[in-house]
Formats: structure tokens, sequence, C-alpha cells
């Protein structure tokens, strides 16, 4: 079922469905249901026409979906335009909440990089592009 252009499963549980939507999460999904008086026990295709209206009216009242993306995305752009600590964090790429990043943060920095020393694999490399390239000169 489709509320509020999001797709809802028809067999889950009103509770688990109401988290479906971006923003909503099982506190909120409780409290929405409590708003609009839906037992959280009852399947989402059993709702009536009047308890999805309910529903959707009691939704207008929480930033889900698109709304709230656009208010992160403005904070984030607004935290890299003024170039604070955090703002220049999230240009990095790196963890912006005060994390270590010596031994973890491997989600924001991504896949390893070797700086400063070679890999084993480069050190093959060099030793054994070398023998061949001092043959070739003579």
């Amino acid at each position: 079922m489709r509320i509020g252009g999001v797709d809802i499963p028809d067999n889950e549980r009103v509770e688990v469905g109401l988290t479906r939507f971006y923003g909503i999460g099982p506190t909120t999904a409780l409290l929405l249901a409590k708003k609009a008086k839906l037992n959280l026990n009852t399947r989402i295709k059993d709702l009536s026409r009047d308890d999805l209206s309910v529903l959707v009216k009691a939704l207008e009242g929480f930033k889900t979906e698109g709304d709230l993306r656009r208010e992160i995305r403005e904070a984030i752009s607004r935290l890299k335009a003024i170039k604070c600590y955090r703002g220049l964090r999230h240009m990095v790429g790196l963890p912006v909440h005060g994390q270590r990043t010596k031994s973890n943060a491997r989600t924001r920095k991504g896949k390893r990089r070797t700086v400063g020393s070679l890999t084993k694999e480069a050190w093959g490399k060099i030793e054994g592009a070398s023998p061949k390239s001092s043959e070739e000169k003579e």
C-alpha cells in the first residue's frame, strides 16, 4: 500500500510499517499511532480509508522524507560554507562527531590507502621492475 509516497508492504503491522518513512523510528511510530488512534497490531491491509486519512493527517505534523532530507542537506551545506570544524570534516570525508580515526572510521575514510611507506605489493613491483630495466639498458 502506498501512503504519503512510501510503499509499505500490506502484511506489516502498523507499528513496523510506519518506520518505513524516512525520519520515523519506533518511538515516533508509537506516537503517530496514538495520535491517529490506531491499534499497533493491525495489519496495513486491514486499515480502512478513514484510518488512512487520519494517519495521513497525523503524518503532516512530522517532517519526513523529502522535507527532512532537504533540511539535513541544507544544514550540512551551511556548515561547509562557513568552514567550521564539522563542515571541514564533512568536506574531507572524515567522522564528524569526535570519533577516533587512527584505527577505525573505515566507513567514512573508505578503502585503506597506504600513505608514507610502501605496501608489500608496491615493493614487489619496484624490486621486480628494477633488474629488468638494468638488463635492458646493457
